[in-house]
């Protein structure tokens, strides 16, 4: 039961996901490091995931990214519900990675963009 419980939820959320092609709202990150999309906030809001967009937010101004104008995140959940954050440059060189001891994150993978500081679905670029 419980499967079918998270089977659910994951076909729910990525079929709310395909529905974000664009934003009509933006939203500042309370760092101010960063605005984000419609799209991320659905993400954010329906999979519990705000800390998704604080950790890229906590690494905007890390020298490993400086000078970067389109960074690609990915997020990799393993079945023990650990996971992988991985910024890429573009051109799939990892510039940073961070792992995640413990996640309820409902997907075992999603990438966002993050350009001119706007961290969007990939849908949305």
């Amino acid at each position: 039961m419980q499967t079918n419980t998270q089977d659910r939820r994951k076909h729910e959320l990525l079929a709310g996901l395909a529905m974000h092609t664009g934003t009509e709202t933006w939203f500042r990150h309370w760092t101010g490091r960063l605005v984000y999309t419609d799209g991320l906030k659905y993400l954010a809001e329906t999979a519990g995931a705000y800390w998704l967009i604080d950790l890229v937010a906590s690494w905007c101004p890390h020298e490993k990214l400086g000078g970067e104008e389109f960074i690609a995140w990915k997020l990799a959940v393993r079945p023990d519900h650990t996971a992988t954050a991985t910024a890429e440059d573009g051109n799939g060189r990892a510039l940073i990675t961070q792992n995640i001891p413990l996640t309820d994150f409902p997907l075992d993978e999603i990438s966002l963009y993050l350009t001119d500081g706007v961290l969007l679905l990939t849908s949305e670029y």
